[in-house]
Formats: structure tokens, C-alpha cells, sequence
């Protein structure tokens, strides 16, 4: 969960977020998940962590919310590497209160 005080603390990203979903061409219940995911573990990480927490959020929104995209496109749109996305989505999920798939 998070607090309303950190979109403000986030609102660059939040813009960066809406820019990746918007060239993706996620739906908009795909980009409100990847949102609320990235404020509610974002928190307690280093700031030049935020870049690949927002990825893994865009990535398991979109997975969520059934408008997959892949990580491949996912990391292009955010500016990181696929790997950045592949070592982190399942745990980001797991710390919003999710299970995790097992394949």
C-alpha cells in the first residue's frame, strides 16, 4: 500500500510510467497496475534502482491486468535491459502481496 504523498515524491516517474505505457499502447487498467505496483514497492529502493523498479512494474502490470507485452519490449520502451525486468518482476510481485507464477 502507499500513501497519496508519494505520487508527489514520484511524480517524475509516474510520467516516465505513463510515457512507457503510452508506447506500448498498454490499456489503462495494464498502466493504473503498473502504477500502483511501482508505488507500493518503490519505496526503501536506491534511486538509481527506481529505473529498473519501474520496469518490472510496467511489465507485471501489463501481465496482470492480461495485456502482456514482452520484456524485450517492455525494457526497450523503459530504456534498460531485459534482464533488469527478468531478475526483478516476480520478486516486485511477491512484495505487492502477489503470488508469483511458478513457470
Amino acid at each position: 500500500m502507499y500513501r497519496a504523498g508519494d505520487e508527489r515524491a514520484h511524480d517524475d516517474r509516474l510520467t516516465e510510467l505513463a510515457g512507457i505505457a503510452a508506447d506500448l499502447e498498454l490499456t489503462a487498467e495494464a498502466e493504473s497496475t503498473a502504477k500502483d505496483l511501482f508505488l507500493s514497492t518503490v519505496d526503501g529502493a536506491a534511486p538509481r534502482s527506481e529505473p529498473a523498479v519501474l520496469a518490472a512494474s510496467v511489465y507485471a502490470g501489463a501481465l496482470i491486468a492480461g495485456d502482456q507485452r514482452s520484456q524485450t519490449a517492455v525494457a526497450d520502451a523503459a530504456g534498460v535491459s531485459r534482464l533488469v525486468i527478468q531478475e526483478r518482476w516476480k520478486q516486485l510481485l511477491a512484495r505487492a502481496g502477489f503470488d508469483p507464477p511458478t513457470w
